[in-house]
């Protein structure tokens, strides 16, 4: 899984690319730590290129979205393809996390 971090005007945009899994959510939760405490908490998940998430990836989306949640913030996740989307809706996510 590539992740890309950058801020653009009010908000930050994070770009994910591959499959998020047990052999990388670690990495994923220390590149993701920032977001959960910085200044800025509108945040943008670009997720036209994530193929995979484990249920260990929709935890740390959870957690991202408590925290934005507890700073006032917004954070939606766009381009989602409609493999992943699956699973949001079949776990309930999209219910929890605006998916657009």
């Amino acid at each position: 899984m590539q992740v890309s971090i950058s801020s653009q005007d009010s908000k930050t945009l994070v770009t994910l690319d591959g499959r998020l899994d047990t052999s990388n959510v670690d990495q994923f939760q220390k590149d993701i730590a920032p977001l959960m405490q910085g200044d800025n908490p509108n945040i943008e998940i670009d997720c036209q290129r994530m193929t995979y998430t484990s249920s260990q990836g929709l935890r740390m989306f959870l957690m991202l979205q408590k925290s934005v949640m507890a700073r006032h913030g917004k954070m939606v996740m766009v381009g989602m393809i409609p493999q992943v989307k699956e699973v949001f809706d079949i776990t309930g996510f999209s219910n929890i996390i605006t998916i657009i």
